[in-house]
């Protein structure tokens, strides 16, 4: 069983020695996404809520570049700057996820990369 690396000029580009995903079929692990937007490299906004969607953004580009849908995602880890920001983030995330409840965990950590608030990253199973 061999691994594959996925990228996609759709999302940004990793800022550092990682892969945007690796897929190990049935398995697809993404990496932590932060806001940047893919065509800039730099953060969306100092908004919560504008890097939120950016960060679910970036992720669905890559698990789509994959071949898996957002309905794939099994597992979420979630990390926050401030987790008093947990109501917004859960307000956006459930748009994203709507009828899909993926497992998950949301994490306040004390920085993130770029100065980012939220950090996401994934696994995703597809039978194929």
């Amino acid at each position: 069983m061999g691994l594959q690396v996925i990228h996609t000029d759709l999302a940004p580009a990793a800022i550092g020695p990682y892969s945007q995903a690796i897929k190990v079929k049935p398995w697809l692990f993404v990496s932590g996404q932060i806001a940047l937007r893919p065509d800039t490299g730099e953060l969306v906004s100092q908004d919560f809520a504008e890097q939120t969607e950016q960060v679910l953004k970036n992720l669905r580009q890559i698990v789509e570049a994959a071949g898996y849908q957002l309905t794939d995602v099994v597992s979420v880890d979630v990390f926050l700057t401030y987790i008093g920001q947990f109501s917004s983030f859960n307000r956006i995330y459930e748009a994203f996820f709507s009828g899909h409840r993926p497992t998950r965990a949301v994490l306040e950590v004390k920085g993130l990369p770029k100065g980012a608030q939220i950090e996401i990253k994934c696994i995703a199973y597809r039978n194929q």
